[in-house]
């Protein structure tokens, strides 16, 4: 009997997602079939080309785009980008500095340090609760 974490099948939306592309970009071939666990596995331990092309220079989907400008999803609608970006599209961003970019940058640094306060925070709870 197969284990049913080898037969478990996603749709491509959903393995795009876990591989971070765009799945419109994608070979028609991987956007119209199921991937199982197993061929998910085996396209991030050895990409084909479309792939290694595609995540190398795009489009890349919106969480793609957020990560590499580092901004929040909100933060790129907020500046007015809604479409995928190719590599070249984000490195001209990078270079352009516009006001929104800047500014949601400096949000995103506010939020991240404002995690990082929280978690020492609750760590120093947890470990005063475990004394007390």
């Amino acid at each position: 009997m197969k284990s049913q974490q080898s037969t478990q099948m996603m749709k491509p939306a959903t393995a795009a997602k876990k591989l971070g592309v765009y799945l419109p970009a994608t070979p028609a071939s991987f956007q119209e079939g199921a991937v199982s666990r197993a061929e998910l596995n085996e396209l991030q331990a050895n990409p084909p080309e479309w792939l290694r092309e595609l995540r190398l220079n795009g489009p890349h989907p919106r969480p793609v785009v957020a990560a590499k400008l580092g901004v929040s999803i909100a933060g790129l609608a907020r500046g007015g980008v809604t479409e995928p970006l190719t590599t070249e599209q984000i490195e001209a961003l990078k270079q352009e500095q516009p006001e929104w970019l800047e500014k949601e940058r400096a949000t995103q640094a506010e939020v991240r340090k404002e995690g990082a306060r929280l978690k020492k925070l609750k760590k120093e709870k947890e470990s005063g609760a475990e004394r007390g």
